[in-house]
């Protein structure tokens, strides 16, 4: 059984940092993208930052600059490091993990099978 286990969601203020954490179990596929979505209310759940065992990263443009995926593969972790947070950057965040099919990475949030319950980070001006 595939579980993902968000942590390290919180209130900050704009120009702040904070470091989302995601725990994996259960995960044993070769070929594999892990990324970090987020939703606010209202909009649509949208790509963050992805990162593919081959070490492929790839971020929405409002982030980039500002926004670092990582992981440690000892630790089943994956992470999102969040540099001069902005109020735009308040939302639900959720990891998640896809079978990677092709090179290229899978962004549309319905190409992903294995979903955390989310953790909400909110960035006040």
């Amino acid at each position: 059984q595939v579980q993902l286990v968000e942590s390290g969601g919180g209130s900050v203020q704009s120009g702040g940092s904070q470091r989302l954490s995601c725990t994996t179990s259960g995960y044993t596929y070769k070929n594999y993208c892990m990324g970090w979505f987020r939703q606010s209310p209202g909009k649509g759940r949208e790509v963050v930052a992805l990162l593919d065992d081959r070490g492929i990263t790839s971020y929405a443009d409002s982030v980039k600059g500002r926004f670092t995926i990582s992981r440690d593969n000892a630790k089943n972790a994956l992470y999102l490091q969040m540099d001069s947070l902005k109020p735009e950057d308040t939302a639900a965040y959720y990891c998640a993990a896809s079978v990677r099919y092709s090179y290229l990475l899978p962004t549309r949030s319905n190409e992903y099978n294995y979903w955390g319950q989310g953790t909400q980070v909110t960035v006040s001006s």
